[in-house]
C-alpha cells in the first residue's frame, strides 16, 4: 500500500491520504517521512473511537488495509455517509459473520487470484472482489552488480553461497521445511549459509516454541555455523543483489512480496506451490515450484540451481523482464485508482443488518 500511495501521490491529484493507524511504531514512522497526516487509533480504541477517528479525517472515501479492518469497516459501513473498501491479503477460513462483515464493503481487493477464489469459493460476494496483484518500485528493487559487503558482514568467505528465506518467523511461512532440507543442502553444497531474515510476530506458545525450534534443528543437525540470523532488515532492495538464492518454504501464501522482490532484483527463486505464489513463480522458467512439506524435494531443487550457475543466470533475466511486464508499482496504484473511482461513482449506502 505503501508503495501505490507513493505512486499516486507522484502521478495524480485526484485524492489527498490520510491514514488512520496507530500512532507508534515503523508504520506511523514511514508514514511520517512521506507527510502523510496519521490519525492515531488502534483496534484497542474501540469502534467510537474509529469513528471518531474517522470524522477527523473526513474522508470521501474509506479503505481498509487487511481483511481484518475489512471485517471492521464492513461492520461500520451502514452508520458511515461514504462508500468503504477493503484489502483481502490473507487466505484464511472465514466465519459466516466475517464474510456478512466483509460484504458490506462496496469493493473487495484481493492480491491474488487464488486469494479470490479461495474467499468467493466459500461465500464472499464473488461480484465484490477485483483482483488487484501487488506491484514494486522497480527502479528500488533490481538488479546491481553485487559489491561483497554481506559476505564482509557475515565474517564469511567471498566465495560461500547465500541462501535467503525472508519473511514473517511463523508456522504459515514452513522455515522449519528449510531446516530439515538443509543437511541435505550442505552436504551437496558445502559453502552455502542460510539467512533467516525477519521477526516473529505472534506472541502465542506455539509461535515462540516454533521460532526457537528452527535455531534448535541447525544446531542438532551440526550446522549451527550454516546459519545466520538477520532480524528485521531495511535493506532487502540492496541485500537480495549479495545473494544467490531466495527460498520460500511456505505452507501458505497469498501472494508473497518477498517473491515479488526477488523477481525484481533478478534472483531466481525456490518457492513451495501454494496459493498465490504460481501467479509470480513461473516454473522452471523463472524459479522452481515443489510441494509444500517436503524437505526431499525442497533440497533437490536448491542444490541444482546453487551447481547451475547458467540456469540461475537464464532464471534471473526471466523474473527480472516478469516483473518489469506484471508487477510494476504503477499498474498495481493505477489498478486500485480505477476501483476507489468506480465506486464513488455508484455508491450506494449499505443496509444495516436487521
Amino acid at each position: 500500500m505503501l508503495a501505490c500511495l507513493d505512486w499516486l501521490r507522484t502521478q495524480t491529484a485526484d485524492f489527498e491520504f490520510v491514514a488512520i493507524a496507530p500512532g507508534e511504531g515503523r508504520l506511523s514512522e514511514s508514514l511520517a517521512s512521506r507527510d502523510i497526516r496519521v490519525i492515531p487509533w488502534t483496534p484497542a480504541n474501540g469502534d467510537v473511537a474509529l469513528i471518531e477517528a474517522i470524522g477527523l479525517a473526513d474522508p470521501v472515501l474509506l479503505h481498509a488495509n487487511s481483511l481484518a479492518m475489512g471485517r471492521l469497516t464492513g461492520r461500520l459501513a451502514c452508520q458511515l455517509a461514504i462508500p468503504t473498501t477493503a484489502h483481502l491479503r490473507d487466505i484464511l477460513h472465514l466465519s459466516n459473520a466475517a464474510m456478512a462483515d466483509l460484504n458490506r464493503n462496496q469493493r473487495l481487493i484481493a492480491v491474488s487470484q487464488a486469494t479470490r477464489d479461495h474467499h468467493a469459493g466459500r461465500g464472499l460476494d464473488h461480484e465484490r472482489i477485483a483482483v488487484v496483484r501487488n506491484g514494486l518500485d522497480l527502479e528500488q528493487f533490481r538488479p546491481r552488480s553485487p559489491e561483497g559487503w554481506l559476505h564482509r558482514e557475515l565474517q564469511l568467505p567471498a566465495h560461500s553461497r547465500l541462501i535467503a528465506m525472508i519473511g514473517q518467523i511463523g508456522l504459515r511461512k514452513g522455515q522449519d521445511t528449510l531446516a530439515a532440507a538443509a543437511p541435505a543442502i550442505v552436504r551437496a553444497v558445502p559453502d552455502v549459509h542460510f539467512l533467516l531474515i525477519g521477526e516473529r510476530s505472534s506472541t502465542k506458545a506455539e509461535s515462540i516454541a516454533f521460532e526457537q525450534s528452527i535455531t534448535d534443528q541447525f544446531t542438532e543437525q551440526g550446522l549451527a555455523p550454516h546459519l545466520h540470523r538477520l532480524g528485521y532488515r531495511a535493506d532487502i532492495a540492496t541485500l537480495l543483489n549479495e545473494i544467490q538464492l531466495v527460498v520460500h518454504p511456505a505452507n501458505q501464501e497469498p501472494f508473497g512480496r518477498v517473491l515479488l522482490e526477488a523477481a525484481a532484483c533478478g534472483v531466481p527463486v525456490v518457492a513451495t506451490d501454494v496459493g498465490g505464489t504460481s501467479e509470480i513463480v513461473v516454473d522452471p522458467v523463472t524459479g522452481r515450484l515443489v510441494p509444500p512439506r517436503d524437505p526431499e524435494l525442497l533440497a533437490r531443487a536448491v542444490i541444482d540451481l546453487l551447481q547451475d550457475a547458467d540456469c540461475r543466470q537464464t532464471m534471473s533475466l526471466a523474473a527480472r523482464q516478469r516483473a518489469l511486464t506484471e508487477f510494476s508499482v504503477d499498474r498495481a496504484a493505477t489498478q486500485l485508482l480505477e476501483h476507489w473511482k468506480n465506486v464513488l461513482e455508484n455508491w450506494q449506502a449499505a443496509t444495516c443488518p436487521s
